[in-house]
C-alpha cells in the first residue's frame, strides 16, 4: 500500500540518522536500536506490537514513518530448485529477485533499479528501458523476504535488474545495512556489487574501505566487440576500465571478478582468451565464465561445452584464474542475464 508522502520508510535510514531524529521526539537514541531490532530481527510490520518501547513513541512513530514491504505477484521455482519471485512495489513497479541455494552456500541474488538503461545486448533487464532506482529500503526488502519466510540466506550479490553503481547512494546505504549488525548482519565479504564498468562508481567505491566484493562486466577483450555488446563501452572504453579496476584492486587489495559471457562465434575464440588474458595479466583478480543464457528475440547463441572449456584452458595456460558459472534457474528466466520487465 502506498504510504503519505509525509511519512518516511523507516528502512530507508541508517541507525545513526533514526538516532539523530529520536531527540527532536523526546526520546533516548538507544529507542532507534530497539526499534530496528523489532524491524530487522522480528519482521515487525508496524510499530503497534513494539511493546518494549513507551506507548507515546509507538504512536509518534505511526505518525511520522512507516514500514515498507513488497507483494509477491508470482512465484516460479527451477527444477534445479532455484526459486525467482516477481514483487510489486509501493507504486505498482515491479522487480524480480532470485533465491540460489547449493550444497555450502544460499545466495539471493538482487535488483537495484526498476529497469536499466545500459541495454546491454544480450541482456533482457534493459530491453524495456529504465524507470527509476530503487530506494534503499526496496533493495534491503528482497533479502529481508528471504529471511522473513524462513530462507537461510549465507550471500547477496547486486547482480538482478539495473546497474547497482549508477544507482550508488542508495546501493551503498543498503550494502551498509545489509551488513551492520542491526541490520540483517551479512558479512561484507558475502555481499556482492555488479557493474557493467561505471568508472566513476568503481573509483567511489575504492574509497569506501569496504571489504565487498567487485563484479566487473567485460564479455570481450577489445573495443569493437564490446561496444557492440554494451554501449557502455563507448563512453567508458577498455582501456581506461582496466586502469580504474587496476587501482581499485590495488587500493583495496580486493580481488576483483571478471564476469565473461561467452556467445557463439562473436567473443569465444582462442585469441579472445588470450587477449583477455591480457588485460587481466598481474592484476588481483579472476575471470567468471558464463556461457550465453537465451533471451526471447535475441539471436545470440551459447557455445558449447568443449568451447567453454577451451577458453578456460587458453586462460589457464596464461595463468588467469578462471571458473566457469554454472547454468542455474535457466528454464525460469532466472539466470544471469535473464531477468526483465515482463509485466
Amino acid at each position: 500500500m502506498t504510504q503519505p508522502d509525509r511519512k518516511i520508510d523507516i528502512k530507508d535510514l541508517l541507525k545513526e540518522k533514526l538516532a539523530e531524529g529520536f531527540a527532536p521526539l523526546g526520546a533516548e537514541r538507544f529507542r532507534a536500536t530497539q526499534v530496528l531490532d523489532w524491524v530487522y530481527r522480528r519482521c515487525a510490520d508496524d510499530f503497534s506490537g513494539m511493546n518494549n518501547l513507551p506507548a507515546g513513541l509507538r504512536r509518534t512513530l505511526d505518525e511520522k514513518f512507516y514500514i515498507s514491504d513488497l507483494e509477491v505477484v508470482r512465484k516460479l521455482e527451477s527444477k534445479d530448485g532455484v526459486k525467482k519471485f516477481l514483487f510489486q512495489l509501493e507504486d505498482g513497479e515491479k522487480i524480480e529477485s532470485v533465491f540460489i541455494p547449493s550444497k555450502s552456500t544460499s545466495t539471493v541474488c538482487l535488483s537495484s533499479q526498476v529497469g536499466c538503461k545500459f541495454a546491454c545486448k544480450f541482456c533482457a533487464s534493459g530491453k524495456t528501458g529504465f524507470v527509476r532506482n530503487l530506494r534503499p529500503a526496496e533493495i534491503i526488502n528482497q533479502a529481508l523476504f528471504f529471511r522473513k519466510n524462513k530462507y537461510h540466506v549465507t550471500n547477496i550479490v547486486l547482480m538482478g535488474m539495473g546497474e547497482p553503481l549508477d544507482n550508488y547512494d542508495n546501493v551503498l546505504k543498503a550494502v551498509r545495512i545489509l551488513n551492520a549488525p542491526y541490520g540483517l548482519g551479512v558479512g561484507q565479504r558475502k555481499i556482492t556489487i555488479s557493474t557493467c564498468g561505471l568508472i566513476p562508481g568503481i573509483k567511489k567505491l575504492a574509497k569506501e574501505k569496504l571489504q565487498i566484493e567487485l563484479s566487473v562486466s567485460i564479455h570481450s577483450p577489445n573495443d569493437k566487440t564490446r561496444s557492440i555488446l554494451m554501449g557502455v563501452n563507448n563512453k567508458y572504453p577498455l582501456k581506461d576500465l582496466m586502469e580504474a579496476c587496476r587501482g581499485y584492486a590495488k587500493q583495496t587489495n580486493r580481488q576483483i571478478t571478471f564476469e565473461y559471457v561467452l556467445i557463439k562465434g562473436l567473443n569465444d575464440s582462442k585469441k579472445d582468451a588470450q587477449d583477455l588474458a591480457g588485460l587481466v595479466k598481474g592484476m588481483l583478480a579472476k575471470v567468471n565464465l558464463i556461457a550465453f543464457n537465451p533471451v526471447d528475440g535475441l539471436d545470440y547463441v551459447p557455445p558449447g561445452l568443449d568451447c567453454t572449456r577451451m577458453f578456460k584452458s587458453a586462460l589457464d595456460r596464461k595463468g588467469i584464474v578462471s571458473t566457469m558459472r554454472n547454468p542455474r534457474g535457466a528454464d525460469i528466466e532466472a539466470a544471469c542475464g535473464q531477468l526483465r520487465l515482463r509485466h
